[in-house]
């Protein structure tokens, strides 16, 4: 059996995220998609990986459990080039369908007998355009960091920041949880273009999250290294993130993290953020 971490990718698309996670020697378990031609285009790629289909459709507890959960739910209704109706908006709205999703994979993993940080996924990973930051005066952020967060813990609460403005990076953690978010570029990572998303990871068993994602623009990515790291079947999930994190970090040639205005914002459930 492999030792290596796995990974579900809802709304798949063109298959970024499995591609990511292939480099990285991840296994992709499923994927969701229901534009014909994606689809297609996957299961050419990726012939081991199950087609779900309809995100609406699936069931958590019934699917395959998974280290590390992916989406880029659809961002149209986010967008400050379209209508900005928000998460309310039929599209962007699926957001809350991936949540659902997440929540009885994790509920089925415990009725295993799985319990801390082995309930799975531990790893949550969303994608987005800038303008889910200031979509809804902020009100639409706030909700997605407290539903993700409420994945760990059900009573938490999440306030808006001042004036309801997130800055580009930040972070909220609990107890044996944390939320980093934070803007990447990718002209940044060999893409002839500037194109600017906001990405999201939660750890829900552990303080992973700002380690893994707040590294500098231009990473050296050592992909036989980590990979090596994921197969070594003595190291637990936390010790294989950590170690992964540590060859980026040795990688990292130049330019500065883009975090706004080079702060990060950091703050639990119990306390208002310190803008």
């Amino acid at each position: 059996m492999s030792s290596r971490p796995t990974m579900g990718n809802l709304f798949s698309g063109s298959g970024t995220w499995e591609l990511a996670a292939k480099l990285c020697g991840i296994d992709v378990i499923f994927e969701a998609e229901i534009e014909p031609f994606p689809v297609a285009l996957e299961a050419k790629r990726f012939p081991e990986a199950i087609q779900l289909g309809d995100v609406s459709k699936i069931n958590g507890a019934k699917i395959p459990a998974v280290d590390i959960l992916t989406n880029s739910s659809p961002c149209q209704d986010l967008s400050v080039a379209g209508k900005r109706a928000g998460l309310g908006g039929e599209r962007s709205g699926l957001f809350t369908e991936a949540i659902r999703i997440t929540k009885e994979m994790r509920e089925s993993d415990r009725n295993d007998g799985r319990t801390a940080c082995d309930v799975r996924p531990r790893l949550w990973c969303w994608e987005n355009v800038p303008g889910a930051l200031s979509s809804n005066k902020g009100e639409d952020f706030r909700t997605v960091i407290e539903e993700v967060a409420r994945i760990a813990d059900e009573t938490v609460s999440v306030p808006l920041p001042p004036k309801g403005k997130w800055l580009h990076a930040g972070v909220v953690e609990g107890d044996g949880w944390q939320i980093a978010w934070r803007i990447l570029d990718a002209q940044y990572f060999g893409v002839a273009q500037r194109r600017r998303r906001v990405f999201l990871v939660a750890d829900f068993g552990g303080h992973g999250a700002c380690e893994i994602l707040f590294e500098r623009e231009s990473v050296s990515w050592n992909f036989a290294e980590i990979a090596h790291t994921w197969e070594d079947s003595s190291r637990s999930i936390a010790e294989r993130i950590s170690e992964a994190g540590r060859i980026v970090r040795d990688g990292i040639r130049s330019k500065e993290a883009d975090l706004g205005h080079g702060e990060v914002t950091a703050y639990t459930q119990t306390r208002p953020p310190v803008l």
